[in-house]
């Protein structure tokens, strides 16, 4: 086997290794050689997609396909007029960036009947063989901005209902919640107001409850859980109390999706009295989950302990400090340069594209495109 190892690899930009629109990933193809090895294509594709896919017994199989973007780039082919090139015996570095395009998404999912994936892959070809393929996904979560009205909006909520047998009157439930919008992590404020009018306790429950809508060929499935479940003191016959309880929205817990036109993800709050024997009244708020916020660090003129804010989702992009494989293959090349733009190697119309500044080649000795030319020759 000539060639040894082949991967790729990207770059995290901060602690969770997330990533938003706009957003550029930096990265590298590796590629090692046990000896002098012709290949003949090295492509680089990023991609962004969403499926459906569940099977039912009255209806058969349903399946539903999105495609947001796809990128391709072939690193090598344009370096010879064969179409075919020469790596020598090492370890060979192609490094890469690529922007996140900046449109809309959603974010990164996976169960048994949706998977959103995003990821960077690598295909290697060559003559004779089996083309050799690798990937790696990455966690994209679409931005949001915490602040907007919608996410800002307390919850209120009421419901009454009578009690009959066992026992006898009603009981009065009121529910409030000071916003929509919560992150990974974050507490919810509840805040309970009942009236026992009735002749028993009551007793209320509270659940963060997640609901899965499934779309594809004009149907729709659903599936409704429990993320959470907590409950309160009772409150005897005859008693009007409020009481508060924060219940903690678990860290990983997935995001709201609501952007997805086959795949939604939401989550309601659910608070019940229940009785003895019986199942009181029921009130549901509706409860926004939001990407997890990593705090940029303090500036060197920041004096005060409030970090800069940035938008939900977006995190400063670190610089690129390793030359794109196009500026070397720029300086190795012959006179005639290989992309119609200097600075654009992919010209697609609607897809995002590999940029790279003009530098200088990347620190890596081990590459080499173009093997001194052997005697005779």
């Amino acid at each position: 086997m000539t060639i040894s190892k082949f991967s790729i690899e990207y770059d995290a930009i901060n602690s969770k290794n997330i990533f938003t629109n706009g957003d550029t990933i930096n990265g590298r193809i590796i590629v090692e050689a046990s000896k002098e090895t012709k290949v003949q294509t090295l492509t680089f594709i990023a991609s962004g997609q969403a499926g459906v896919h569940w099977a039912d017994d009255d209806e058969g199989t349903h399946w539903a396909h999105i495609e947001y973007y796809k990128v391709m780039h072939d690193i090598l082919s344009h370096l010879r007029n064969d179409g075919s090139d020469i790596i020598s015996k090492g370890r060979h570095v192609f490094p890469f960036n690529f922007q996140i395009p900046d449109t809309k998404m959603p974010s990164s999912f996976k169960d048994d009947e949706c998977t959103i994936i995003y990821k960077v892959k690598a295909k290697l070809k060559q003559s004779m063989r089996l083309t050799k393929k690798v990937n790696k996904h990455f966690n994209f979560v679409s931005p949001v901005n915490p602040s907007s009205r919608r996410l800002m909006d307390p919850q209120y909520g009421s419901a009454d209902s009578p009690v009959r047998s066992p026992g006898y009157g009603s009981v009065t439930m009121k529910v409030l919640t000071e916003r929509t919008g919560y992150m990974q992590g974050e507490g919810i404020m509840v805040t309970v107001e009942v009236h026992n009018k009735s002749s028993r306790s009551v007793k209320p429950k509270l659940a963060l409850c997640m609901t899965k809508e499934y779309k594809a060929d004009d149907d729709s499935k659903y599936c409704t859980s429990d993320v959470l479940k907590d409950k309160l003191d009772s409150i005897p016959s005859g008693r009007k109390e409020v009481v508060k309880k924060v219940i903690t929205v678990p860290g990983e817990l997935c995001c709201s999706i609501t952007n997805c036109p086959i795949f939604q993800l939401e989550y309601r709050l659910k608070v019940t009295l229940k009785r003895k024997h019986a199942k009181g009244p029921t009130v549901t708020l509706p409860i926004v989950v939001m990407p997890w916020k990593e705090q940029p660090p303090l500036q060197p003129n920041q004096t005060s302990g409030i970090p800069n804010q940035a938008p939900l989702g977006g995190y400063p992009n670190q610089p690129y400090t390793t030359a794109p494989i196009v500026n070397w293959c720029r300086s190795h090349a012959p006179t005639n340069p290989p992309f119609g733009n200097s600075n654009q190697v992919n010209s697609s119309p609607g897809l995002p594209s590999i940029t790279s500044p003009m530098g200088p080649p990347p620190p890596y000795s081990a590459v080499s495109l173009y093997p001194p030319p052997r005697p005779g020759t």
